[in-house]
């Protein structure tokens, strides 16, 4: 068993039971580790699998040049794995990376599922990473009519006074079993503080 030189139990992987294709290669499918949305497919080989493992960065095999590609060597749009699983016929990977720069696709785009009836539409991530979302355009483009605005120019002890609020409506609505009632503006105060 081959690991990163970090030797993290989330990047080690049975090479030797990895079942490559008669070409020597495996479908690797790259996801954003923290909110799942699939960036990209690309081909490893055994070599590619092993640099991937050992430099923590991901490396496929490049059918079109057939050479070791380094993603985001050129574009500087590199890809941090924080988590490698094989599928249950050992014959398809999965990696979750980190990924640098916000794109994976040579076009430009975040993911190269992109496409949908030949227009461009980015696929959906989580909803926690939309909030999220949410949260930073207000705070890159203020709006004085937006309350996550007002909150976010009150500094931490507004913040923190919201969080408090709703965290204590969350509390009664558990109490009164009806749970889902704050918990989402809970967690977008909670969010707006990080």
């Amino acid at each position: 068993m081959l690991a990163s030189q970090s030797n993290s139990p989330a990047l080690s992987i049975p090479v030797e039971q990895i079942q490559y294709d008669e070409q020597g290669l495996v479908p690797a499918i790259v996801q954003d580790h923290l909110d799942g949305t699939v960036l990209m497919m690309a081909w490893m080989n055994r070599e590619s699998l092993q640099k991937t493992l050992e430099t923590g960065e991901t490396w496929f095999w490049s059918r079109s040049r057939s050479a070791l590609w380094h993603k985001g060597e050129t574009s500087g749009h590199l890809q941090q794995v924080r988590s490698l699983r094989y599928d249950c016929d050992s014959d398809t990977l999965l990696v979750g990376v980190e990924q640098i720069g916000d794109i994976a696709c040579h076009t430009g785009e975040r993911s190269c599922f992109h496409r949908v009836d030949g227009t461009v539409k980015a696929p959906p991530a989580d909803t926690l990473s939309q909030v999220y979302e949410v949260i930073c355009d207000r705070r890159d483009h203020p709006n004085p009519d937006s309350y996550t605005c007002k909150l976010l120019a009150g500094g931490d002890n507004k913040i923190l006074k919201k969080i408090g609020e709703e965290a204590a409506e969350v509390v009664m609505a558990c109490k009164d079993d009806d749970p889902e009632r704050s918990q989402v503006r809970w967690l977008t105060c909670f969010i707006t503080r990080s």
